[in-house]
């Protein structure tokens, strides 16, 4: 069905004339456009079987068209959370490889790798396993450079390039400093769990909160963990308690501020369907 309406999109004989994005009068037309169309999409989205959007904050929308009317030259930086293998990776990886297709300027960057460096607890505790054993709250925001991601996401946001950390994953606790070159394009994708703590939640343009059944993100956790991360079963299981609690207390609290709640179990190709459309309606007037 989102096929059907990317084909009458392109099809279409009633287009309107491109706005001239450097006037506000030019951007305020667009905006309105975008808006009908983005509401057209949430009424589509509602009538699937399995649904993308799970909720649209009401403030959002409006909000996001002042922001483009009024600063159109800042880049647009999206972040992604959720709990644990609720989707948000793969969701990101899907944005990224559909904006790419499209010939369009795309950075992303993993908060993951603002993780403190804690290898020196590991090596006095012997294992990661052992610190966390003992108390080390590793989601914790006070386990994240916090300052660095925030002085990072502001300057990627003003077109300036950031060298970033790197959180080495295989169990040592090390976080190397200025290790990744990040450039920043139009569109900078951010995700993990710390894209919505306090510290940086504003500084994006939109806030997407990823929501998945437990028992898929269950069935996700302990796949990966035991197939591609060489864990055993009772030490994975250990740390899915770990990271349910966590979950719990640091990353649900966000939900009710995101723009939008995206349903992680949904079906990639319609979102990639949905995607596509977005950009045949940003990009589809007549010159």
């Amino acid at each position: 069905m989102m096929k059907l309406l990317i084909e009458k999109e392109l099809n279409s004989t009633d287009k309107i004339l491109k706005p001239d994005f450097n006037s506000k009068t030019g951007r305020e037309l667009l905006v309105f456009y975008l808006q009908t169309k983005f509401r057209q999409i949430l009424a589509y989205d509602r009538r699937c079987d399995a649904p993308i959007f799970l909720s649209v904050n009401p403030a959002f929308i409006n909000r996001f068209s002042k922001r483009l009317i009024n600063n159109p030259s800042k880049r647009l930086l999206i972040g992604i959370t959720g709990e644990s293998a609720s989707g948000k990776s793969t969701i990101c990886k899907e944005i990224k490889r559909n904006i790419e297709q499209l010939s369009m300027p795309v950075s992303v960057l993993s908060t993951d790798n603002y993780f403190n460096d804690i290898s020196k607890l590991i090596a006095e505790f012997g294992s990661f396993d052992n610190l966390r054993d003992n108390g080390y709250d590793v989601d914790a925001p006070t386990s994240f450079q916090l300052d660095i991601l925030k002085k990072d996401l502001i300057l990627l946001s003003e077109g300036r390039d950031i060298k970033a950390p790197m959180y080495l994953p295989n169990g040592t606790g090390v976080s190397l400093p200025n290790a990744q070159d990040i450039h920043s394009q139009k569109i900078i994708v951010v995700e993990g769990i710390a894209t919505m703590y306090e510290d940086v939640q504003d500084i994006f343009d939109i806030k997407i909160y990823v929501e998945a059944d437990n028992d898929i993100r269950k069935s996700r956790f302990m796949a990966r963990a035991c197939k591609e991360r060489n864990q055993s079963e009772d030490n994975a299981l250990k740390h899915w308690d770990y990271i349910t609690n966590a979950g719990e207390k640091y990353v649900k609290p966000f939900r009710n501020q995101a723009d939008l709640i995206l349903n992680g179990n949904a079906d990639l190709d319609y979102f990639a369907e949905i995607l596509e459309y977005i950009y045949a309606i940003t990009n589809n007037f007549e010159q």
